[in-house]
């Protein structure tokens, strides 16, 4: 019990450094390079996944993992898998609601972060192929 304690504790932070990443950089983009939206949030998630990934990787299952090539691989497949419905739900809920990009953003990235946790913990970062 221990041990997933101390992983949702990293799991928090390290997902929130990330998330905050991805967002400062989604929405700079978008702001101050006049980046469409949806680039603007691929550019985002290409900088957060390695804020990620590093932390995830030496911090949050570090007992879990057997090596970091086996890691990378699982960990870029769950990734890309978020982001791809980050990006669906994105696209879809601009066109169809008035709720500005910066704040729909920031809803969708706390919304995948759960389904991140449980398919790292169980499926990215474990010990057995």
């Amino acid at each position: 019990m221990k041990i997933l304690i101390r992983q949702l504790r990293w799991f928090v932070a390290v997902g929130a450094a990330a998330s905050a990443t991805h967002w400062l950089t989604a929405v700079a983009c978008i702001a101050w390079f006049k980046a469409p939206p949806f680039l603007g949030n691929f550019i985002g998630w290409s900088v957060a996944v390695v804020v990620s990934f590093s932390g995830h990787y030496f911090l949050t299952f570090r007992h879990q993992t057997k090596s970091m090539r086996h890691a990378i691989r699982r960990f870029l497949i769950l990734s890309a898998g978020g982001f791809a419905v980050n990006q669906f739900a994105f696209i879809n809920l601009l066109a169809t609601t008035g709720i500005p990009y910066y704040w729909l953003l920031a809803f969708i990235l706390v919304a995948i972060a759960a389904l991140t946790f449980v398919v790292s913990r169980y499926w990215a970062f474990r010990h057995s192929p």
